[in-house]
């Protein structure tokens, strides 16, 4: 039994559960971890990183403790999106077996709590800790069979943050501070899983007076140097508008 769940008080029924998205030229990806197998077999298992919180400590605390101690990536700014209570969410014989091998409590119901996040990954160096094997980015396209409901929560994370992203700018979090409209909108195409037309894009990102043009190009590229843009957030402050929808 994993001794960590021993030394603090750990509450039994309720666990935290984190999505976090990054995005780079290879497209969106999200954060997994990968578990030991209860009886050392062959085989791998990812899940969300995720765990029990402590009974003093609130969720959001949890959330980034958690995040921490599995992965090595601390202080994000987590965003809750929806709570998960389905009285079989376990359901794997593995992942009972495997709760066995690091529970107290095994077999109590879990209700968790899903947050999301987007950061650069190249901002953070992941290290697996406690009862992660290995953390590791994988395209959200790629994602294999996750242990428990991990599929379901990623989904529903997935759709919090395309609706996110459709009302707020939280997707420059994710590219340079000086970016291309083609950044930008293959920024946009990851996340909401469509293309967008580029003509439309163009109009209405270029209507957005908190998105702004510079007077710089691209350097060291073997195409021609497209005009770079920068987020003002000051401007966005000034003149929010839900204009978002590119279709």
């Amino acid at each position: 039994m994993d001794q960590n769940h021993l030394a603090f008080n750990l509450n039994p029924n309720v666990s935290v559960d984190c999505a976090v998205f990054g995005f780079d030229k290879g497209g969106l990806k999200v954060l997994l971890i990968e578990r030991d197998n209860p009886d050392n077999t062959e085989g791998k298992n990812y899940q969300l990183p995720g765990d029990l919180i402590r009974n003093d400590e609130n969720l959001d605390d949890a959330a980034n403790r958690v995040l921490r101690e599995l992965t090595n990536i601390d202080k994000l700014f987590l965003e809750q999106f929806a709570a998960f209570g389905d009285p079989q969410r376990v359901k794997r014989e593995n992942d009972l077996e495997w709760l066995r091998s690091v529970r107290k409590d095994p077999e109590a119901r879990v209700v968790t709590i899903g947050y999301y996040s987007l950061i650069k990954p190249e901002n953070f160096k992941l290290a697996a800790n406690s009862f992660a094997r290995k953390a590791e980015w994988v395209n959200v396209k790629e994602v294999p069979e996750l242990a428990f409901d991990h599929n379901q929560i990623l989904t529903s994370a997935l759709e919090a943050l395309k609706l996110k992203m459709r009302t707020v700018p939280v997707g420059f979090e994710l590219l340079p501070k000086k970016f291309t409209l083609h950044q930008l909108q293959s920024l946009y195409e990851a996340v909401l899983g469509t293309e967008i037309d580029k003509r439309n894009f163009r109009r209405k990102i270029l209507g957005m007076k908190f998105i702004v043009p510079l007077d710089e190009k691209q350097k060291g590229v073997a195409h021609k140097p497209a005009q770079l843009f920068q987020f003002n957030k000051k401007n966005y402050n000034q003149n929010f508008s839900l204009a978002f929808d590119f279709q």
